[in-house]
């Protein structure tokens, strides 16, 4: 009997994953956890945190991308330095909140900072058409840095 309740609700996940989510949570609720599809409830769950790191890892990376825009892109700055700004505050805050629920996160920031200054440093660089040599390969700012609201990579003058 028990076999063919797991079986319904597997088939469920593939088939209604929104009414799956319902059971599974009522299922939880009550403490059945006997009738409990354990496979894809594992599986939601694991996939949780790799959604959570893919969007910090995202947000890293365009934060960076906007810090050398503001740092490097001379030519532009004039014009799009505010708009600038506010993603660079709009990427703070996303990390920020994110930071707040899972603050596990922050060893996860650091473990990735170097390669999504590189990711956003290809795409700072598809976008300015600047010269590669001018731009580090390496972040020439830290992650705290990066993450401290009032700090800019340039200041006017």
């Amino acid at each position: 009997m028990q076999s063919e309740v797991k079986a319904k609700s597997m088939a469920l996940y593939d088939t209604d994953y929104q009414l799956w989510l319902d059971q599974t949570a009522a299922q939880l609720k009550a403490q059945d956890f006997s009738n409990l599809d354990l496979e894809n409830l594992t599986e939601e769950i694991e996939s949780l945190g790799r959604s959570e790191k893919h969007a910090m890892s995202s947000y890293l990376m365009r934060l960076c991308e906007h810090l050398l825009k503001i740092k490097y892109w001379q030519s532009e700055r004039e014009m799009c330095l505010r708009g600038w700004k506010r993603e660079v505050i709009d990427f703070r805050l996303q990390i920020q909140e994110e930071l707040e629920a899972s603050p596990s996160l922050r060893l996860f920031l650091q473990d990735v900072f170097a390669k999504q200054y590189k990711n956003g440093r290809k795409l700072f660089l598809n976008a300015s058409e600047l010269d590669i040599k001018l731009i580090p390969e390496e972040p020439d700012f830290t992650l705290e840095q990066a993450l401290d609201e009032d700090w800019l990579p340039w200041q006017p003058k």
